[in-house]
């Protein structure tokens, strides 16, 4: 048994990760954190983990981290790599889940998250924790740095066809949507019921964080520059995430090879699912899920192709793909404690 501490407890990210280490077969929850909710039962926090007796919240600082084996970080993007510098050369592993370790690049980190990065030494150690992309470097890891929910939905719709030179890597466009818990637990107006419901709107356009985060793999798997055209959405449900990706084909290639390549590329992955032809994913498919689905499709367009990925933003996107790395850095079967259905209707 390892023994775990979440940092950020109190998110909607913190949430997701207890449910789903509670469930694991080797994990014990011993600590969970929260500075503006320390002192409270996680109970009262979130009412249907009262029944499960799990910790009180408390403070990083008075946890015992000389008990502790994996810490998974859902802490705010700025404020995860201080807190994670601080208890590092105390804890075997630590599973960050904010943006603070993605970015290879501390200036590109610094122009896009507006502060600097002030500990470029734990930055150097840090794997990226794509999990069906980067098997080999996270086994051992002692730092994992989780990707955005943005970037795992856009990544795995787009990185078979570019591993096998099928689509032209400088034509890439992504439409996504996500639901409103991919903002967090913010008690802010324009989150409210009233103003979410009956509508979709974009933000973030033409400047979304996750765009640099998303052209940092895509420009290591196709050897050159790449820069995507970006554009996320928020629509009113809870939980979920599409990524809508415009490619066009490289010469000579057709839509039939491109599914072949999924399907061959997935065959092996658990909790990635290629749908059959014609069938079209649903984020109703995947909730509470660690599932991908991915469809492909023939554009009207001559030499084109659609590729539409689904994913739980909370799951897949973020807690679920967090504990998948941390099974994976074990040696673990990397669907322990994963292994639940989606939730329909």
């Amino acid at each position: 048994m390892k023994n775990v501490a979440i940092l950020g407890a109190s998110g909607y990210t913190g949430a997701e990760a207890a449910r789903l280490i509670h469930a694991h077969p080797k994990l014990n929850l011993v600590a969970l954190t929260g500075h503006s909710r320390a002192g409270q039962s996680f109970g009262s926090i979130y009412p249907h983990f009262a029944p499960l007796g799990l910790p009180d919240v408390v403070k990083w600082e008075d946890v015992d981290w000389s008990n502790i084996d994996v810490a998974f970080a859902c802490l705010p993007h700025g404020a995860s790599q201080d807190t994670i510098a601080r208890i590092a050369h105390t804890v075997e592993t630590i599973i960050d889940l904010s943006a603070d370790f993605r970015l290879r690049d501390p200036a590109l980190y610094a122009a896009t998250y507006g502060r600097s990065h002030d500990h470029t030494d734990l930055l150097k150690k840090a794997v990226y924790g794509l999990s069906e992309f980067n098997r080999k470097a996270l086994k051992g890891a002692s730092l994992v740095a989780c990707p955005g929910c943005y970037p795992t939905c856009s990544l795995l719709a787009l990185l078979p066809a570019l591993e096998a030179d099928l689509i032209d890597p400088s034509e890439i466009v992504i439409d996504a949507k996500s639901g409103v818990t991919g903002a967090g637990r913010k008690a802010l107006g324009s989150l409210s019921y009233s103003e979410i419901t009956d509508g979709a709107h974009a933000y973030g356009v033409g400047v979304h964080r996750h765009a640099p985060e998303i052209d940092q793999i895509l420009n290591r798997v196709a050897g050159g520059a790449v820069r995507v055209s970006f554009t996320p959405h928020l629509i009113p449900m809870n939980r979920g995430m599409i990524a809508t990706c415009y490619v066009r084909l490289s010469d000579g290639y057709t839509v039939a090879d491109l599914r072949d390549a999924y399907i061959k590329r997935y065959e092996n992955d658990t909790f990635v699912y290629v749908e059959a032809e014609g069938d079209v994913p649903q984020t109703r498919h995947i909730k509470g899920s660690n599932m991908c689905r991915i469809g492909v499709f023939e554009d009207r367009i001559d030499s084109r192709a659609i590729i539409i990925s689904v994913i739980d933003n909370l799951t897949k996107g973020s807690s679920g793909q967090a504990l998948q790395n941390y099974n994976i850095v074990q040696g673990w079967d990397e669907t322990l404690g994963l292994n639940g259905a989606p939730l329909f209707p």
